[in-house]
C-alpha cells in the first residue's frame, strides 16, 4: 500500500455537494451516530482518501519506467551533483 499521508484531500471542502445514496453497515451507522460522527463528512473524507490513493497508485504505474531508469542511472553513476553535497 502506498503511503499517502502527505496527500491533500481537503481540496473538496466547500465544493458544491451532490446528494447520493450509499449502503453502509447498519451497526457502523449506529455507532457513528452514537459517537456524534457526521456520516456524510466521514464518507466524503474516506472517499477523498481512496481517490488520492488511487491517483498516487496510477501515477506510480505510469511513471514506473522513468523512476526505474533514474534509479538505475544513480546506482551506476552516483548522484549527478554528489561532489557538491555538504553532508
Amino acid at each position: 500500500m502506498l503511503n499517502t499521508n502527505h496527500l491533500n484531500t481537503n481540496h473538496y471542502v466547500g465544493i458544491v455537494k451532490k446528494a447520493t445514496n450509499v449502503s453502509l453497515a447498519e451497526t457502523l451507522i449506529a455507532e457513528a451516530k452514537a459517537l456524534h460522527i457526521n456520516v456524510s463528512q466521514a464518507a466524503e473524507a474516506g472517499l477523498a482518501r481512496a481517490v488520492a490513493e488511487k491517483r498516487a497508485e496510477l501515477w506510480l504505474e505510469e511513471n514506473r519506467e522513468a523512476i526505474e531508469s533514474s534509479n538505475d542511472y544513480v546506482n551506476r553513476h552516483g548522484l549527478p551533483l554528489e561532489r557538491f553535497r555538504m553532508f
